[in-house]
Formats: structure tokens, C-alpha cells, sequence
């Protein structure tokens, strides 16, 4: 979270034309538009890191507005977000946190092994996140019997009623196969769509959420409060001649 602060006593010396309340509500106004920037710097930062973030990553930071009797902005990662700590991983470099298809996996899948971590193999089908696709993983995990809901799992009524439909297997524990998910094609040609590994992925420091939001707030306060100063001096000088 980034807090921008904003100490109004300041702004009163050489405002005479203006009320004490009027100076803080030029003041909050000022800190809210670079609460905004700031918040548009560090979602830049978000899509220039990442390689095709999804929505729920694009949208994990919001805003919340300055008061006139407390001169503060926040720009924070959304409580939805902050609870997966993928993003804090990213930021701060460290080991990735098991995720719930790992952790659907360890708990569902009859699997001899131990699965720290699951990650999509070369021949996956992926969506346009580069993620692995819900259609293929939710035909994979249906048929190894490992969905959530054990009525989605796959039959055998079901797979002879679809013949022509690949099919999904785990290797046993004396197979020579890699371990993960294997997909089988109605030809009989089969090939990894899902990797198991006892090695958890560790992440580089490499998001930077903190880096240039300084530069950002130092930069664009002075401008929004001089311009909400002058507008809010215009108008009472209008008001004046009128």
C-alpha cells in the first residue's frame, strides 16, 4: 500500500482569498487526481511486467480518496487480490505460493507421489493468458477423478459414449513416463499436458510496485494543487465581480 499525505497548514500562508475550508477541499481534490496517477503508473507497471495479465491481475489495485479533515490517499492491492499473495511474490521476490489446482490435486488425485507444484507442460493448451485453459483442465481433472465436485468426474459410461474424445491418465508409480497429466489422443498418440514437481517455482524480484510511485507523487501534487488553487481563486474572484 502507498500512502500519500498532504500537510495543509502549508497552503494557508499567502491564501487570504481563500477560506481555510476551500484550501482543503483544493487540497483533497489535489491529492485524489495524483492518487489517481500514482494508481495508473503502478497498473502500467502491472501490464508491462507481465506477459498477457488477466483482468483479476489488471484490476488488483484501486484507490481510496483523501478527506478534507484527513489529508491522506491510499493506493492498495484490492483485499481479493492481497489474499492470494501472488502479487506479493512477484514484488518481492520468494517462492510461489501452492496454488488451488495444487492444492485440488494433492487432496483428490490417487497419485503415489508427492506434488509440491503443478505446472502446464509444452504441449497444454493455453488461453489467451498463457495460463492453462479451463476447458482441458476441467477434461483432465474429470477424467483422473480429481474435480472438486466428484459428480463431474469421468465414467465409464461416459467414456464409452465418447470414444472419439481424448482421454486423460497419470502415469503409475513404475512408469517411465515424467510424472504429471497425459493426455491421449483417439489415435493412441499421448503427451504431456500437465507437469508435477517437487521443486516449488521461487520468483525474482520483478513487479517494482514501489518503483517511481515517489517520482509520480512528487511530481504531479504541485501541479493539481496549484490548479485547484487557481480555479477555486478564479471562481471566488467571478463570484466577487458578480
Amino acid at each position: 500500500m502507498i500512502t500519500l499525505k498532504l500537510d495543509d497548514r502549508d497552503l494557508q500562508i499567502g491564501l487570504s482569498g481563500l477560506s481555510g475550508q476551500k484550501v482543503k477541499w483544493a487540497a483533497k481534490d489535489a491529492l485524489d487526481l495524483t492518487a489517481a496517477d500514482v494508481l495508473a503508473h503502478v497498473r502500467g507497471r502491472v501490464d508491462a511486467v507481465f506477459d498477457r495479465p488477466t483482468s483479476f491481475t489488471r484490476n488488483a489495485f484501486g484507490m481510496r480518496k483523501a478527506h478534507t479533515e484527513r489529508l491522506e490517499a491510499t493506493v492498495f492491492e484490492r483485499p481479493r487480490q492481497a489474499n492470494r499473495d501472488y502479487l506479493k511474490v512477484q514484488e518481492a521476490g520468494g517462492l510461489r505460493p501452492r496454488t488451488g489446482l495444487e492444492e485440488l490435486l494433492n487432496s483428490r488425485l490417487a497419485y503415489d507421489g508427492l506434488i509440491t507444484a503443478a505446472v502446464p507442460a509444452p504441449f497444454a493448451t493455453l488461453d489467451a493468458y498463457g495460463n492453462w485453459s479451463k476447458g482441458e483442465r476441467n477434461q483432465a481433472l474429470s477424467a483422473v477423478q480429481a474435480q472438486r465436485d466428484a459428480t463431474a468426474n469421468t465414467t465409464r459410461a461416459s467414456r464409452r459414449r465418447n470414444r472419439k474424445r481424448a482421454g486423460f491418465f497419470v502415469p503409475g508409480k513404475d512408469s517411465r513416463l515424467p510424472a504429471g497429466i497425459w493426455k491421449r489422443d483417439p489415435d493412441g498418440v499421448i503427451y504431456q499436458v500437465l507437469r508435477f514437481t517437487r521443486v516449488v517455482p521461487q520468483y525474482q524480484k520483478r513487479l517494482g510496485f514501489y518503483e517511481g510511485a515517489d517520482e509520480v507523487f512528487e511530481m504531479r501534487l504541485p501541479i493539481h494543487l496549484r490548479q485547484q488553487i487557481e480555479a477555486r481563486i478564479a471562481r471566488a474572484a467571478a463570484r466577487g465581480q458578480g
